[in-house]
């Protein structure tokens, strides 16, 4: 029996690769003698360079930038043998890099994404991968342009400061010493947010308040991202307002000044793993992830897994840490849909415990599928 393990990974507990292995090491207590195939998966997130790292190898490259607040830091990007580089913005600009009080999307700044960019190009880079996710700014990617040698002036011709405050006060746009290798290389924005940049789905409004902006902030916010788009179109940029709110609006810079394309981070990371021809040569698929709700259908890995078995025709379970509102007809793309926590706990203990908790799982269905085998008809 081939059997394909293809989870994404559990939030704030297990990475993808040590869900592959919490399956695998279950499913072998049952079935010792399966041919399993580990093929940790990820959706343009967070994750997402660890993933291609392990299935399609490449070099590491670490890089001095500058975090949200503009302090020094180290961070990392994967090398691809093609020249293809895979950043992830969370390596620089993350939420995770701010302590609670330090939230502030007024004052953060993208300028380290920026930086990493600048870094693959000149490591000779021909196409870059963008995942977006997990930003702590709101800059429309102000800090991340201006890394890349693009130049913003106020009214009275001073430069711009950091954060997505200071777009307000925009006036002109100076590009002649925009990095000269940004328009030869190919960007794509690994994303599956498609909100617009501004109003009442936009960027501010609906990420603002967990990148610790009040009700008054996200106001400012979105009035300055909709100065600035108003400020590149008069100035003979392309709009691309509607679809590119993503990460505070740097989906929008990557696409206005980068001619970068905005694709499923699914569906990239699956073309570039060859994940359709795993499964087709798969006799079972087992995919998962911390919880299965209305967003799995929506462009995650375990909902982008299923579509790609059905299509093979290959059977398909999921092993998530919860399952959260989904109706028979959304949970009946799988073939089976088993939630993996044990017993009723604590947050911190269901989280310390997810390895044991998928490994049991895991075990559990591979009995009952050995029952089903040796049960008469």
């Amino acid at each position: 029996m081939k059997i394909l393990i293809a989870p994404d990974s559990f939030k704030e507990s297990l990475e993808a690769l040590d869900v592959c292995h919490a399956i695998q090491s279950g499913f072998r207590q049952v079935f010792p003698n399966a041919n399993y195939t580990l093929l940790p998966m990820a959706d343009g997130g967070e994750g997402t360079s660890a993933v291609l790292s392990y299935v399609l190898g490449g070099r590491w490259k670490e890089v001095r930038v500058h975090d949200p607040l503009m302090r020094p830091i180290t961070a990392k990007y994967l090398l691809l043998s093609d020249a293809t580089a895979v950043i992830e913005i969370a390596q620089a600009c993350g939420l995770h890099l701010l302590n609670v009080a330090e939230r502030n999307p007024i004052i953060t700044s993208s300028y380290g994404v920026g930086e990493l960019i600048a870094d693959a190009l000149d490591e000779g880079s021909t196409r870059i991968i963008i995942g977006l996710g997990g930003s702590s700014t709101n800059d429309a990617g102000l800090g991340m342009l201006a890394a890349l040698g693009m130049q913003f002036f106020d009214i009275y011709d001073k430069p711009l400061a950091q954060g997505g405050g200071e777009l307000i006060k925009l006036q002109r746009i100076d590009d002649q010493k925009f990095h000269a290798s940004v328009l030869d290389t190919v960007f794509e924005v690994a994303c599956d947010v498609t909100n617009p940049l501004c109003g009442l789905l936009g960027a501010s409004l609906i990420f603002g308040p967990q990148k610790g902006a009040d009700a008054k902030q996200v106001e400012q916010l979105d009035a300055s991202l909709n100065h600035f788009a108003n400020v590149c179109k008069q100035q003979g940029y392309q709009d691309n307002q509607q679809v590119a709110g993503a990460a505070g609006g740097l989906g929008y810079a990557l696409m206005t000044f980068c001619q970068a394309e905005l694709k499923s981070g699914f569906n990239t990371i699956a073309e570039m793993t060859n994940l359709a021809q795993y499964i087709a040569n798969a006799d079972l698929v087992i995919t998962g992830e911390g919880k299965l709700d209305a967003q799995t259908a929506m462009g995650k890995v375990a909902g982008g897994i299923s579509e790609l078995a059905k299509a093979s025709h290959t059977p398909v379970i999921a092993i998530c840490g919860s399952v959260d509102g989904l109706t028979p007809t959304q949970t009946s793309q799988f073939d089976v849909v088993v939630p993996s926590i044990q017993k009723i706990d604590s947050i911190d203990q269901v989280l310390s415990h997810a390895y044991d908790n998928i490994e049991t799982t895991a075990a559990n269905i591979a009995a009952a599928m050995r029952l089903g085998q040796n049960m008469k008809e």
